[in-house]
């Protein structure tokens, strides 16, 4: 029987005669791929005719595990080859690890087969021949080629050129200091949500959560139009991106809602407000990371299924909404992960980990919550779980529309600080009592006006 043992052993052993059995291009698929899939690597080329052969196999995968096993020799003597085999092959992803080997050979010669890539239809060949010409960015026939890209009309092209930061990079904005950062813990602004981000600082807030009032849905929010409204939220988390730290989190809540007919000869109106709002977010330069669905029990649905029930016609099934969005973005960046998580200390990253069991999937059960006084809340759970999954301790999680204070409280609850920002006096006043005694006080909470914020962050700054 076949092993990968056995391969190891019959390259060690210079086994010609053995590589020209198991890898005649008249074998099975299902015996090549097991072949070509443990070849590994060596220095040793007595197998590379061989593998040249297969690159006109009838099958793509054993010509793309071909191509991939000459990859690692980085032989400059096959960049003809494959150069040749990369512009003839019909298969994408075939062609795509082609493009990567002449890239992985890190040879001048390969520069100008790599520039004509550029200009191939397919981006994911234009991604590869970057990453190839990356090595030689500084050469100015590269450099030129490469800053060509910056207008190309892919996103993933663009971001590329972008992160390599081959054009002039934009300037480098002022960090706030640790004094300012401290005035926006445990706060809540009395005030216009626009007015006080007008004067936050650049890269002061670690996490946005919040959910939006609804589009003329409620007595408390109402806009001139749809347009109006969709523009009020892009103004405001376009004002969120940029305060808040590079490469952070802002998720969103919202759902789809529906405008009342105005008479019984009219039609109800129903806006896809998650869907609407996305490009407009993705064009701020908010990064689209996960969608999670908010899934309540059915009993707590609104009913609009009463007339399909009784008629059962066609076209008229409308479905009971149980569920709502919560789209998770970042604050585009090219950094990874794992450089935000760097800026901790152990202590704290320990302190912060996910303990126990945690939702897996993207539907989270939650029933939803009410109140008294405010008509449209979500619950703590939920805070909960968005701030536990995208902060860590300490940090500073910000909510524009702080409403009740729901946020605020599953901050406390994690030990992070909160800044809420709320315009209702009534919903104001009832924040404050939910924040108000945590055990988590190493900051007591307080509540300004727009002048009083105003003069305790020029405080800050003085300091």
């Amino acid at each position: 029987m076949l092993t990968k043992a056995f391969i190891e052993d019959r390259k060690s052993a210079h086994d010609f005669n053995f590589f020209v059995k198991t890898l005649a291009p008249s074998n099975s698929e299902q015996s090549l791929r097991f072949v070509l899939e443990n070849l590994g690597r060596s220095p040793e080329d007595f197998f590379q005719e061989l593998l040249l052969n297969l690159l006109k196999h009838e099958s793509p995968n054993i010509r793309l595990l071909a191509v991939k096993n000459l990859g690692k020799f980085k032989d400059s003597t096959l960049l003809d080859a494959i150069s040749e085999f990369a512009e003839d092959e019909a298969h994408t992803a075939t062609r795509r690890e082609a493009v990567s080997t002449i890239g992985r050979m890190r040879i001048p010669k390969s520069i100008p087969i790599l520039i004509r890539f550029l200009k191939d239809r397919d981006p994911k060949i234009v991604l590869q021949a970057l990453r190839g010409l990356l090595n030689f960015k500084m050469l100015p026939e590269v450099k030129s080629a490469l800053t060509a890209l910056a207008d190309h009309p892919n996103e993933l092209i663009q971001d590329a050129i972008s992160r390599e930061r081959i054009s002039a990079p934009a300037p480098k904005q002022e960090k706030p200091s640790q004094s300012e950062r401290d005035v926006l813990k445990n706060v809540i602004v009395h005030a216009d949500v626009r007015a006080v981000l007008r004067d936050m600082a650049d890269e002061s807030i670690h996490l946005t959560f919040t959910s939006p009032p609804y589009y003329n849905a409620r007595d408390y929010t109402l806009y001139e139009s749809y347009a109006a409204y969709l523009q009020f939220l892009a103004d405001i988390f376009s004002e969120v991106h940029r305060i808040t730290k590079e490469g952070r989190f802002f998720v969103l809540n919202t759902s789809p809602v529906i405008i009342p007919r105005m008479s019984r000869a009219h039609a109800s109106k129903r806006y896809a407000i998650p869907f609407d709002i996305h490009p407009m977010l993705t064009e701020i330069g908010w990064e689209f990371i996960d969608d999670i669905i908010w899934v309540k029990p059915e009993r707590t649905a609104k009913n609009r299924n009463g007339g399909f029930f009784q008629h059962r016609k066609p076209l008229g099934y409308k479905a009971n909404s149980v569920s709502e969005y919560v789209m998770v973005y970042r604050k585009k960046t090219d950094k990874l992960i794992d450089w935000n998580m760097r800026q901790y200390d152990e202590e704290t990253v320990e302190e912060s980990l996910v303990k126990g069991d945690y939702e897996k999937k993207n539907v989270w059960h939650i029933h939803p919550a009410s109140d008294k006084v405010h008509p449209a809340i979500f619950p703590t759970d939920l805070a909960r779980r968005i701030i536990q999954f995208y902060s860590f301790k300490r940090d500073v999680v910000f909510d524009p529309f702080g409403g009740i204070g729901t946020v605020g409280v599953a901050a406390l609850m994690l030990e992070r600080f909160f800044l809420l920002v709320e315009q209702e006096e009534k919903y104001v006043q009832k924040a404050m009592q939910a924040v108000d005694g945590s055990l988590f006080n190493t900051i007591s909470p307080r509540c300004f006006n727009l002048d009083e914020f105003r003069a305790t962050l020029k405080k800050g700054n003085e300091r």
